[in-house]
């Protein structure tokens, strides 16, 4: 019999749907709310390394991340010269197996809506526009009182309401994201037909230039800057800014570039970053993913770090009888030291762009990828 009955997720986000699809699964009955109106989710592409396809895969939605995304198993690093010269072609670690991919890009709301909706499959009550709004611990359960005025008692709060979470606040862990001094744009836009994997491009006006494949028609591609405030820019203004960061930098970049057109397909991030130095949990609520830790997307680890987050905490529900002491160590255990040494890296990998430092960024990686090839 599960630790736990009943439980609330506060997050739609991989987090969130991946621990509601596993305790769900479990039978444990399961309501997931989010504050966004319905599925659909702001954002343009995802990269997802092999140990974020080993757990979707336990979510039994792989095939369709596979239909839906692009796979490819190699990463080219190129020079910011007119011919956006290839400089290297680097075969990636298959950190979720041999029988698995070593990346995949992905349309991020596609992977927002396969996880939703496989979260009802699996018997979990989804409903959006709605958001907690008061928490109370009373010995072994929570009360929890919505924006529509209903209230629940639960045995259980998972709080994967991401890095502005309101359950880490509600439950007293007194910690926020910090800037890391770099700014992101983005764009989500056609595939050219020379874009077949991830290419990065060091140097030039912007720190990195990238692109990855996200389907069989898609791109999504980015500059990496030292963080503006860019808030003040109007949409023809947003576009005319990455179109003129984009210009120095070529090869398959050329092609994307004609097709910046769209202000609406651009978006700009400041990078955040944290991680939670403690236990993730108070009383009889718990927070993972982004709300318990977020890095700079230099690693692409920060959805990988999520999945893996929801699946130790199910595999703890599910297997125990009771919540325990015993049971909330050993999930600290088992992420604390893991997330928090992914987000060092990630932000070291910032620290050395920022100071033009030659860092050891091929060591750094592979000793990564080692790392998230053990199951969590």
């Amino acid at each position: 019999m599960p630790a736990v009955r009943n439980v609330l997720v506060v997050g739609g986000g991989a987090a969130g749907a991946a621990a509601a699809i596993l305790l769900a699964e479990g039978g444990v009955a399961v309501d997931l709310v989010d504050a966004k109106p319905d599925v659909a989710a702001l954002g343009s592409g995802i990269t997802l390394q092999g140990n974020a396809l080993r757990v979707l895969r336990e979510l039994d939605v792989w095939d369709q991340v596979r239909a839906e995304g692009y796979a490819f198993d190699t990463l080219g690093l190129r020079a910011p010269d007119p011919a956006g010269t290839l400089l290297a072609e680097l075969t990636d670690l298959r950190t979720g197996g041999p029988d698995l991919p070593a990346t995949l890009g992905m349309y991020r709301p596609a992977l927002a809506r396969i996880l939703l909706e496989r979260a009802g499959e699996a018997g979990a009550t989804v409903r959006f526009g709605t958001r907690p709004e008061a928490l109370v611990q009373e010995g072994d359960a929570v009360t929890v009182t919505f924006n529509d005025h209903t209230t629940r008692r639960y045995d259980l709060v998972v709080g994967a309401d991401g890095l502005r979470s309101w359950t880490r606040r509600a439950i007293g862990i007194d910690a926020e994201p910090g800037p890391v001094g770099m700014g992101i744009w983005r764009t989500f836009t056609r595939r050219p037909e020379s874009i077949t994997r991830t290419d990065l491009f060091y140097g030039g006006p912007a720190y990195i230039a990238g692109y990855c494949p996200t389907g069989p028609d898609s791109v999504y591609a980015y500059l990496v800057e030292g963080v503006r405030d860019r808030s003040g820019l109007s949409p023809a203004q947003t576009l005319a800014t990455m179109r003129e960061l984009s210009g120095a930098y070529h090869g398959p970049w050329d092609e994307l570039r004609e097709q910046l057109t769209d202000p609406s397909r651009v978006n700009y991030t400041a990078f955040e970053s944290h991680v939670l130095d403690g236990p993730w949990h108070r009383g009889r609520a718990v927070v993972i993913g982004d709300a318990a830790h977020s890095c700079p997307p230099t690693l692409a680890q920060g959805a990988a770090q999520a999945l893996e987050d929801a699946s130790v905490l199910a595999e703890l529900l599910l297997r125990d009888d009771a919540v325990t002491e015993d049971l909330w160590s050993e999930f600290t255990a088992r992420r604390l030291p893991r997330a928090t040494e992914v987000v060092e890296a990630s932000l070291q990998l910032c620290r050395w762009l920022l100071d033009h430092e030659r860092g050891d960024v091929p060591g750094l990686m592979a000793r990564i990828s080692h790392l998230v090839a053990e199951p969590a």
